[in-house]
């Protein structure tokens, strides 16, 4: 996990405490007056900096195959720090629609 993802997890706790009992309602989700952001644009934002992981691992997978390698430990660590990202994406997806199922198991 690198220190960005660390250092949005206080932000994260705030905005969950904040978040009013009518937490589905439209200000709610979209950040509200408060200016926190919803959980769909932390969604968003953490779909864009696995993507963003990601797409620099390919780049220095490429840069590896030509042989153009300045420090090879760097981009092993950064290998690694884009895998850890994605299955942590992959679990959060997997509660998720764990979660989503089984709301709409419950009677009403």
């Amino acid at each position: 996990m690198s220190a960005e993802a660390i250092a949005a997890l206080p932000s994260i706790a705030t905005a969950v405490q904040e978040t009013t009992p009518n937490a589905f309602s439209g200000a709610a989700a979209t950040g509200g007056a408060a200016g926190v952001p919803g959980f769909g644009d932390l969604v968003t934002q953490g779909l864009n900096h696995v993507n963003q992981q990601l797409m620099v691992s390919q780049t220095d997978l490429q840069q590896l195959s030509v042989g153009n390698v300045q420090n090879l430990h760097q981009i092993m660590i950064r290998l690694e720090e884009s895998r850890m990202s994605f299955q942590l994406m992959m679990q959060v997806r997997s509660r998720l629609l764990e979660a989503y199922q089984d709301v709409m198991k419950m009677q009403l």
